[in-house]
């Protein structure tokens, strides 16, 4: 800052810093009303759901998750069918948990053999079709 040599510059150097002053209050009320906005519940729950979506790996996890019990499921359905015996129920969800497991974790590996399998049998399909 320059020297105040005079009460008019030391008039209008008053005024500056006031104005100053004013324009950073304005910016930090703003800033403040941004911080309470955000921690709103519905801003929180919003913003989290947000990340969900878009977190790849999170989604990834999901499926296979859901792939895994699905699996499970089914095979304990198809080793019980309309069994009343309470072994073959207790050993049907044995098997519904290690099979859950199994897919679970080998998910990525399920779903790239079931797209190969998948793209080979139309591809198959369509060169039987371009033959005759």
């Amino acid at each position: 800052m320059q020297k105040i040599t005079s009460i008019d510059d030391l008039k209008i150097a008053i005024q500056l810093l006031e104005n100053e002053q004013a324009q950073q209050g304005r910016e930090l009320k703003e800033k403040a009303m941004q911080v309470y906005d955000s921690f709103r519940p519905v801003n929180l729950i919003t913003s989290t759901i947000s990340d969900i979506a878009k977190s790849p790996f999170l989604i990834d996890n999901i499926m296979g998750t859901a792939m895994g019990l699905a699996t499970g499921y089914l095979s304990k359905s198809l080793f019980i069918g309309t069994s009343v015996s309470g072994i073959r129920k207790l050993l049907g969800s044995i098997l519904q948990f290690g099979v859950t497991n199994v897919v679970a974790q080998n998910s990525e590996t399920i779903k790239s053999f079931g797209r190969s399998l998948f793209q080979n049998l139309f591809r198959k399909k369509e060169m039987n079709i371009e033959k005759p």
